[in-house]
């Protein structure tokens, strides 16, 4: 992993926590919500405060993610909310916790110039022991104050002042007016500068959960369904009409077209198919010929052009099903058959534009592992899962293509295969020492050591 986080591919856009002040704010909510400490002088964090840096030093990567679900966090600056959200457990996460740092940006750039925001991402369910327990999952609130509870204290000051002004013998009541000096000198003046969060509720009907395998939940939609990952009998019965697995591939692709969530590429809006098409194509030849022991070499377009007629008929059902749709639209004539049961088929499509593009593009990157592209910008988890395993030939290919072909262009990248700015996590380069996380985390980090 080491090369990847070289290149900026991996841990990439982390928040550096470099100052004792920081790192003693740090930790004064690390105490607050974990009862633990970290005796690191600097590390880094991401979107939700974790670092793997102190999940390494306390051999537990879900440090302010018990259990998986109530996600805890620990905001040090506004600028967090560019940062990617490490060890996601649920697709909702990072784009409530960015939502909240934007709505209250002001609000927060101001409470953390003194103190650390802390909070939880909460709802009604505290322990995920069955998968029934992920549909009672309906809404999520975000709940947040400093250390020093300057909102809570804020608050009830306003009350307090309302109270004065309201109250016919308030200017005699001494009591009152001693509690409203007391937290004054902690707040300040609220009536100028108001102490305060805008609460966030968001509901939680569509998403991704890792748990149980994988787990996609779909219930805002016309034809509502859970879709999981591996198979569905392991669930047992769920609170929903339908469940299919990704074994039922004509199911999934038909739940995918009842609701209207997926278009042909070649019939995407502003997208050059073939040019897409092709890129997908030289992906699953990567695959095709690691798997065979065949040397990459430089692996330039003519290299893979030599390697797919030196592979011949022994290349995958994806990449001829690949080629016969884009000569189709390079060419015309006749249209190619590709149903659902066809291994190319969820190749050939990508999310349609709405509120559930990133969950179904998500989906469709875990159906076509073989697009590492796709599998890099809309699951990064899996993609370092299936990284760390591939011979070492296809780790150098494609990570000098994602250095030579996303780096360099992400938003441009994103919109040509996607449409729009697709809002995927992050991963620009930091402004941090590679080198030392390295150091310090290992080639992998938190994430896997303990596995290994």
């Amino acid at each position: 992993m080491k090369r990847l986080i070289e290149s900026g591919l991996m841990f990439g856009n982390l928040v550096p926590v470099d100052s004792p002040a920081l790192a003693e704010r740090y930790n004064r909510a690390m105490k607050a919500l974990t009862g633990k400490t970290t005796g690191l002088a600097d590390f880094h964090i991401d979107i939700s405060g974790y670092s793997p840096e102190i999940g390494d030093e306390l051999g537990d990567d879900l440090y302010l993610n018990p259990n998986g679900c109530n996600r805890q966090f620990i905001l040090l600056t506004t600028a967090q909310k560019t940062a990617p959200l490490l060890n996601a457990k649920f697709s909702t996460s990072r784009p409530i916790l960015r939502r909240f740092i934007e709505e209250n940006e002001a609000e927060l750039f101001a409470l953390t110039t003194r103190d650390a925001v802390a909070g939880e991402l909460a709802n009604s369910v505290h322990d995920l022991s069955s998968p029934e327990r992920l549909f009672d999952i309906r809404a999520i609130t975000v709940e947040a104050d400093t250390t020093g509870s300057h909102v809570a204290q804020g608050r009830e000051l306003a009350g307090l002042i309302r109270r004065f002004k309201e109250e016919e013998d308030a200017w005699w009541d001494d009591v009152l007016i001693a509690e409203m000096i007391t937290l004054a000198r902690q707040t300040g003046d609220v009536t100028r500068n108001p102490i305060t969060l805008n609460p966030l509720t968001v509901e939680h009907q569509n998403f991704w959960t890792s748990h149980f395998g994988g787990l996609y939940i779909f219930r805002d939609v016309e034809h509502p369904a859970a879709i999981s990952v591996g198979p569905k009998e392991k669930l047992g019965k769920l609170p929903i009409r339908y469940l299919f697995d990704f074994s039922e591939r004509n199911r999934v692709a038909r739940f995918l077209e009842l609701n209207r969530l997926v278009e042909p590429i070649v019939k995407a809006r502003g997208a050059n198919a073939a040019a897409i098409l092709g890129q997908k194509m030289d992906f699953i030849l990567v695959a095709a010929a690691t798997d065979l022991g065949l040397d990459l070499g430089g692996a330039t377009r003519r290299d893979l052009r030599k390697l797919a007629h030196a592979i011949g008929s022994r290349l995958p059902q994806e990449f001829q099903g690949l080629a016969a749709l884009k000569r189709w639209v390079e060419s015309g004539g006749d249209w190619p058959r590709i149903n659902s049961e066809h291994p190319a088929y969820f190749y050939t499509l990508r999310a349609s534009p709405g509120e559930n593009r990133d969950l179904v593009n998500q989906m469709l990157a875990e159906l076509t592992p073989l697009d590492v592209r796709q599998l890099f910008i809309c699951h990064k988890q899996l993609f370092y899962e299936f990284y760390r395993d591939w011979p070492e030939q296809k780790k150098q290919y494609v990570a000098d293509f994602l250095v030579r072909e996303y780096q360099v262009d992400k938003a441009g990248t994103r919109e040509a295969l996607f449409g729009g700015d697709a809002p995927m996590d992050d991963v620009a380069d930091g402004p941090w020492g590679r080198e030392r996380l390295i150091d310090v985390v290992g080639p992998w980090g938190s994430v896997r050591r303990g596995r290994s």
